[in-house]
């Protein structure tokens, strides 16, 4: 870690070394220079133009000696150049030698009466020069200075500089080597911290005594792990809580993740299975059982609630199987042990059947028995009569219960088998309204058969479907009024037929709804025993219904009759199921 903190650091200064020499040296050093020979050109201005004062007012044998004199004092070279070009003295060459300097762009300037200057390199001495050139009578006269001291003093300022750099390195190398220890020792310890809190030690602290940016690291790093350490108490006191919950529940509880692998279970799974729960295993190696398995996979394909039963997971053991998503994409299964309630309802359900049956024979005994004292009895025995009567009636009605009781017990235990078949709606629906026709005619109810426009079939028993359609439709005649119509129908529902029958009744309460597939329950109780109803026949059609993997409701309005619908799968659905 050090070493490469170094060598960080020491990029970091040797970009900044660089930048700073690279600045000097293409903006600074050229300014510089800049600014030196444009001093450099105002002193020989300067100069050039004393050095014209004094060639206005010497003789012509003194030329020489002024020229010599004015290039020491200005310590650059001077000329004097008459109109033509011509030069006719100079401080360092022999007049008679030198070129015409007529074409010389500071002369021309100087003709022209302004001062003139020009750098450019000399061609007798082959050195740069910077030349001024100032008006006379009769001519011009001209200083020259070299620039190669200029250059030198350029050059010497870059060799200063790359020292200075080096000097520079040399430091930054000394203080990124401070630097990358003192930081490095930092971040040791910051990531020594860290592998103890991922080890699990939240306890684990990390105190500074700077205020820089590493020490505001390490601080919220310490508050985090203080946080994580309450966090984590106040997660282990709820998961104390839930386990110790989920151990003192009756229900058998286990969780499953989304690769099929067990997570946790309750005790009360782990004493179910004889080979006890394997955290962390596929779930087949605890649970075998293919429906608990089907049940399980279908919450955890389609994310909701599923439900089942079965008898197979524990020897002489019955139970509810619900299996629902939770917001892991895990799966939490529940086995709810219903044995006992399902022998209290075994045993309910044989002793009504048994019941009714004891008591078919002496109902039958007592409605016969009425019949033939009715029958004995003189007219002129009216009370007599009319008692034997009642007896009968009741008798009647008992009769009535009874058989639907033993209809409503076979139904429920499975003891009574349907006969699977397809069936077309519509002739399901038209053999029970001919049922039905006489009494509804008799009654003034018209009952109709609305058109089924349905290419399909149900899978159903016919018998079944046709008591169905009658307790409905008995319902209907019982409470619709004369002159009123009652209609029958089927349409297509999601992969299945869905009937209907519709009165023009008083209507249903709402608050009765929920209730009236039970058995027994009656709206209008009095109504309803005198127009001799037994208060199943809505139950009986609720479980044959359900036999047949259907469900049943009812619709209703007070004075705007009711409906009640039933559905059953097509017959192709059902084959695919």
């Amino acid at each position: 870690m050090r070493s490469r903190i170094f060598l960080k650091l020491m990029l970091a200064f040797l970009t900044v070394i660089l930048a700073a020499i690279g600045t000097v040296e293409l903006v600074v050093q050229p300014a510089w220079k800049r600014s030196l020979q444009n001093e450099i050109e105002r002193a020989l201005t300067r100069s050039t133009l004393l050095f014209a004062e004094r060639v206005e007012n010497v003789e012509p044998s003194l030329l020489r000696e002024v020229v010599e004199r004015e290039a020491r004092a200005a310590e650059a070279r001077a000329t004097v150049i008459d109109s033509g070009g011509r030069v006719l003295a100079d401080s360092e060459g022999d007049p008679a030698a030198m070129e015409n300097h007529a074409s010389r762009p500071e002369f021309q300037a100087a003709l022209a009466g302004r001062i003139g200057t020009h750098t450019r390199r000399s061609a007798s001495v082959d050195i740069p020069y910077l030349y001024v050139a100032a008006p006379v009578r009769g001519g011009a006269v001209r200083m020259a200075y070299p620039l190669a001291s200029v250059q030198a003093t350029m050059r010497e300022v870059s060799r200063r500089l790359l020292l200075g750099g080096v000097v520079a390195l040399l430091v930054a190398i000394v203080i990124a080597a401070i630097a990358s220890r003192l930081i490095s020792r930092r971040l040791r310890e910051i990531v020594h911290f860290a592998e103890r809190v991922a080890a699990g030690d939240l306890s684990a602290r990390i105190s500074t005594r700077s205020t820089d940016e590493i020490a505001q690291v390490a601080a919220a790093l310490d508050s985090t792990a203080r946080q994580l350490e309450r966090s984590f108490t106040e997660v282990q006191r709820s998961r104390s809580e839930l386990e110790a919950l989920l151990n003192s529940m009756e229900d058998a509880v286990i969780a499953v993740s989304v690769h099929r692998t067990t997570l946790w279970a309750n005790q009360r799974m782990t004493e179910l299975v004889s080979g006890g729960v394997r955290i962390g295993a596929d779930i087949v190696e605890t649970i075998r059982d293919p429906e608990v398995l089907r049940v399980l996979d279908e919450a955890a394909e389609h994310r909701e609630s599923r439900t089942g039963e079965t008898s197979a997971l524990a020897p002489r053991r019955i139970f509810h199987v619900t299996a629902a998503p939770m917001p892991d994409h895990a799966t939490v299964l529940v086995l709810h042990d219903i044995t006992e309630v399902e022998r209290v309802e075994r045993t309910r359900r044989d002793f009504i059947a048994n019941v009714s049956h004891e008591l078919r024979t002496p109902l039958t005994s007592i409605e016969g028995y009425a019949e033939t004292l009715i029958d004995s009895l003189p007219q002129e025995e009216a009370v007599a009569r009319e008692f034997v009567d009642i007896i009968r009636k009741n008798a009647q009605r008992m009769t009535r219960i009874t058989e639907g009781l033993l209809t409503l017990a076979k139904v429920e235990s499975g003891e009574r088998t349907f006969q699977f078949a397809a069936h077309a709606p519509g002739v399901l629906l038209e053999e029970a309204r001919a049922t039905f026709a006489e009494r509804a005619r008799a009654q003034g109810i018209i009952i109709d058969v609305e058109e089924v426009a349905i290419g399909g079939s149900v899978r159903a028993d016919a018998d079944a479907i046709h008591q169905v359609l009658s307790n409905l439709i008995d319902n209907a005649l019982k409470h619709a009024p004369a002159g009123s119509r009652i209609a029958l129908g089927a349409r297509d529902d999601q992969g299945g037929i869905e009937f209907y029958v519709e009165d023009s009744g008083p209507g249903i309460p709402s608050e009765h709804l929920p209730r009236i597939f039970e058995r027994f329950y009656r709206v209008d109780k009095a109504r309803s025993r005198d127009s001799g109803g037994t208060g199943l026949g809505l139950a009986i059609a609720k479980h044959i219904v359900l036999a047949h993997g259907g469900r049943i409701r009812a619709e209703s309005r007070l004075n705007h009759g009711s409906t009640f619908f039933f559905w059953i799968p097509a017959a192709t659905a059902a084959a695919r199921a």
